[in-house]
């Protein structure tokens, strides 16, 4: 499937909108075609609003290719309808983050009808045969996570702490791998006794507020609770806002992921005790290099990793970067690689936390 993508997107030159990004119509303006991008909302993560677009744009202006990216605000039909756009005017790539594995893969089977080669970015589209997918070991991310809850706990001396599982989106491949990865950590401390299962709830689109209010209820059930996997860092706040009407922030446990400017905040004041850094800017140019070269008509070389959709069994070429974990101490590491600047972590709310973690 991916060699008959890549065969006819090769095949010729678009008569219309192809164009480098410095428009001089020179070879490269005959020869690279456009690259269409849709992002999936700016409430499931900061990073769909401020990291992804900035370096995909920047990526892409690096190598000289122009993309159309868009967001699709967390509407399904909008989606969709950028799709259809992206498709009748001539991209030679279109690059998705889908809502939902329906939704993406209808995308998906257009764009290939059309000739368009196709990627999964971040999320991988259940059934949905992108030709490559470039993300992270999502089961690495949720490990992590789980890794960190444990040290966290340990580090305080809870003895058999409650343990709550706020859990991302169900209809996100990556809320299954994040769950793999730290249940592999804590379902083994459940089994042996040394922690309590507390309530395990899965939060619709990585819906904020709906996490906010799932874990007050939680909350109310269980109000020994002393640990909470939060499956990335909104939810975490989300989590935290509650656990500060009540007076219990700082003493339950949060995790977190994505590294976010809020999610750091967090673990600065003492709220949150970690999250998972993901080199964006890393995964964007990655997404960037695979795009080009399907645009120019070549094969990429760089995919060598292989996922297997769960559903088609089929193994989709692949590039999955590592993640990191992050904890107060390892705060300025994620800010010396540019991810965040110490002038957006740092206002004067957290000025003080910021020099005690040695951020200056």
């Amino acid at each position: 499937m991916a060699r008959a993508a890549l065969a006819l997107a090769a095949a010729g030159v678009l008569a219309a909108g192809v164009a480098a990004c410095d428009g001089d119509g020179g070879d490269d303006d005959r020869t690279v075609g456009r690259v269409g991008v849709i992002l999936p909302d700016t409430k499931s993560s900061a990073r769909w609003a401020t990291a992804d677009p900035r370096f995909l744009r920047e990526a892409f202006a690096r190598a000289g290719v122009t993309a159309d990216i868009q967001n699709a605000q967390g509407d399904k039909s909008q989606f969709q309808t950028i799709a259809d756009g992206m498709i009748s005017s001539g991209v030679r790539v279109l690059m998705i983050v889908n809502l939902d594995s329906g939704t993406g893969k209808a995308v998906l089977d257009k764009a290939k009808r059309a000739g368009i080669a196709t990627i999964d970015y971040d999320r991988l589209t259940l059934s949905g045969g992108a030709d490559y997918y470039v993300s992270f070991d999502n089961v690495a991310v949720g490990r992590l996570q789980g890794e960190g809850l444990v040290k966290c706990l340990t580090d305080r001396k809870r003895i058999r702490p409650v343990v709550a599982e706020l859990n991302g989106s169900p209809t996100d491949n990556n809320s299954t791998l994040f769950k793999q990865g730290y249940d592999s950590v804590l379902q083994p401390k459940f089994d042996s006794g040394e922690y309590v299962k507390g309530p395990d709830q899965s939060v619709s689109d990585w819906d904020n507020a709906q996490a906010g209010t799932m874990f007050e209820q939680m909350l109310t059930q269980r109000r020994d609770i002393k640990g909470v996997l939060a499956a990335n860092d909104g939810i975490a706040n989300a989590a935290i806002g509650v656990l500060r009407k009540y007076r219990l922030h700082g003493d339950v446990l949060v995790t977190g992921q994505d590294a976010t400017v809020q999610g750091l905040r967090n673990i600065l004041a003492g709220d949150q005790c970690m999250t998972v850094y993901k080199d964006i800017q890393k995964e964007a140019a990655e997404a960037t290099a695979v795009a080009v070269a399907l645009a120019r008509g070549q094969r990429p070389t760089t995919a060598t990793d292989v996922v297997t959709d769960p559903e088609t069994g089929r193994n989709v070429p692949s590039i999955l970067l590592t993640p990191k974990a992050v904890t107060r101490d390892t705060i300025p590491a994620v800010i010396a690689e540019g991810f965040v600047t110490r002038q957006e972590l740092c206002t004067a709310e957290y000025a003080a936390a910021c020099a005690a973690a040695g951020i200056g």
